[in-house]
Parts: structure tokens; sequence; C-alpha cells
């Protein structure tokens, strides 16, 4: 009888510590899951470069894609803010490639990108 007792309070705590180490893996995973984001960055950074506005509008359209199947990857482990910041940055990168004002486009890029780069830090 005493030996099932000792059994089940192991057992108790051998869950107990799975759940917690889950949990901080989940909570600290943001980096591992959001890897693909940095090729769609890029080729629309090189568009804007070039002042390639077709190519800007389909590389901003692969962008939003590409954040959209993130974002539920990564939303127990980074900040709301940030995810929010990095929307509002997409929106207006948008309406600025629409506008053909590469300038402005560029830099909501740049500072998606560079929440992007900090966002499990």
């Amino acid at each position: 009888m005493k030996s099932d007792d000792l059994m089940k309070k192991w057992a108790y705590y051998l869950i107990v510590s799975l759940v917690l180490i889950a949990f901080a893996l989940l909570m600290n995973s943001g980096n591992y899951w959001a890897r693909p984001m940095s090729k769609p960055f890029s080729d629309l950074e090189h568009s804007l470069q070039r002042e390639d506005w077709e190519q800007a509008e389909k590389n901003c359209r692969y962008l939003m894609l590409s954040w959209r199947q993130v974002v539920p990857r990564i939303q127990y482990s980074v900040e709301k803010d940030e995810i929010n910041a990095i929307n509002l940055n997409l929106a207006r990168i948008k309406a600025y490639i629409a506008l053909r004002e590469g300038d402005e486009a560029y830099v909501e890029l740049i500072e998606a990108m560079e929440h992007w780069e900090n966002l499990n830090h």
C-alpha cells in the first residue's frame, strides 16, 4: 500500500514537471517558429530598392500572407504589442506601395524588420 502512494506521488510530480517544461518550451519557441519570414522581407526590400512596383506589390502580398501564417505559431511566445506593431507596419507598407511612395515604404519595412528581429528579446 505504501508503494502505491509513493508511485502516485512520483507520477504527480512527473506530470507537473512535464507540463511546466512544455509551457517553458512553448513560451521560448518564438525564434524557432519565426524563421520563415526572412526571405519575404528581403524580397520586398530588393523590389523597393529597384522601384519595381509590380514586383513590390507581389512581394508585399507574399509577406503579408507569410506573416498571417507565422502569427498563430508565435503568438504565445511574443508580446502582442510587437505583433500589432508589425501588423501596422505591413498595412502602411501596402498603402505606400499603392501610392508609389518608395521612401516611406522602405522606412516602414526597415521598422517592421527591426520589430521582427527583436520579437523574442
